[in-house]
């Protein structure tokens, strides 16, 4: 690790990126290296990257992490801290990878309320340095919220650093969202509900997720729950804070839970509503590319609403399946890179914080 602090004009690292998302679909794991170049500009390359799926009792733990009791959080605190470090460990020896720098993990967000100062990323990152023997970092959303921040997204700063040459980069996950540059700041919000819609619903029909959106299709929309569903985005389009679970459990799964539509026409109805919500947040008055990542990338009938409704305009650009799948990881590990080099990896502009920060707890170093 000679250069991990080093800020020279030439610099490489090599770092282990972990996300954990809302659809809790399982443990993202990036080995992920990143050149710093002569020219100040940054490249990048996923080496070797898999998803981690969640055994049934540790979907179950994550799923209602947010209604135990404050003991008993904090054993599942460092229980899912050391689990993640272990799966490293194994991810590690199975690749047999050498030279890693250090591990950057986002961790797997149980509260978020930053209107109360407050949000949430299990995952202790103490236990997950102990049990993988590495240099990790970790709670990379505090900091923003104790700034006045939303805390999220945080991922901006790698769109507008790894990702430039896009007009829009929009990101598919259990929530949309995009960042974009507007009067030479980087700007970004959160959309709409996606995959936590989508798999909620799916499993209604004993299925983790409706694939390709093959039932969705074979659905008819419902204009009263999409009239709903516009109704609650309204509410939310204007102040745009981050989504959550909290609100996604108050205003959308009401909606959702209605069994007098038949099952086919909600999971159409709100592909749909997520497609309208999505094209009007990008806006068709110019011609744009739009970087489309995130487990939504792969729904084949949400694209092809997404590409119907934005016209000749919206240029969709789906890259190559480890970007798709592992980018919030490979952002994630490219924050921990930032910050060990001590330069800001979370913006203002998009978080609506006091000031910029480079955020994020070093432990191990």
């Amino acid at each position: 690790m000679s250069n991990i602090k080093s800020k020279d004009s030439v610099a490489k690292y090599k770092v282990i990126g972990l996300m954990s998302g809302t659809s809790l679909d399982g443990l993202d794991i990036a080995l992920c290296v990143f050149n710093k170049h002569e020219t100040g500009k940054w490249s990048f390359s996923i080496e070797i990257a898999e998803t981690i799926r969640y055994a049934k009792n540790w979907q179950k733990l994550l799923s209602s992490a947010h209604q135990v009791k404050a003991e008993e959080l904090l054993i599942l605190n460092t229980a899912y801290g050391r689990l993640i470090g272990e799966e490293v460990t194994n991810f590690i020896a199975k690749n047999k990878i050498k030279g890693v720098d250090f591990i950057a993990s986002h961790g797997h967000t149980i509260f978020h309320q930053p209107q109360k100062g407050f949000t949430f990323q299990l995952g202790n990152g103490n236990a997950l340095h102990q049990a993988s023997n590495l240099p990790t970092i970790w709670d990379f959303r505090t900091m923003d919220v104790a700034l006045g921040g939303e805390g999220a997204p945080l991922v901006p700063i790698g769109d507008q650093l790894l990702f430039a040459d896009y007009d829009v980069c929009l990101n598919l996950g259990g929530i949309a969202n995009l960042s974009t540059e507007q009067k030479s700041k980087r700007i970004a919000y959160d959309i709409c509900y996606t995959n936590m819609t989508l798999n909620y619903l799916a499993q209604k029909n004993n299925k983790a997720f409706d694939k390709n959106g093959g039932m969705a299709s074979d659905g008819q929309v419902h204009v009263g729950l999409l009239k709903a569903l516009s109704k609650v985005y309204a509410t939310l389009r204007k102040p745009r804070p981050s989504l959550s679970r909290e609100i996604f459990e108050k205003q959308i799964k009401p909606l959702l839970d209605n069994e007098k539509i038949n099952l086919k026409d909600r999971l159409r109805t709100v592909t749909e509503s997520m497609a309208a919500e999505i094209i009007s947040a990008i806006g068709t008055e110019k011609e744009k590319n739009v970087l489309i990542t995130g487990g939504g990338a792969h729904n084949s009938f949400l694209l092809y609403r997404l590409v119907e409704l934005g016209g000749d305009q919206l240029r969709f650009i789906k890259p190559d399946d480890p970007i798709v799948n592992f980018k919030e990881a490979l952002v994630f590990a490219f924050l921990g890179v930032l910050k060990v080099r001590g330069e800001e990896n979370v913006l203002k502009s998009v978080t609506g914080a006091l000031k910029n920060s480079s955020s994020g707890v070093m432990t191990g170093f």
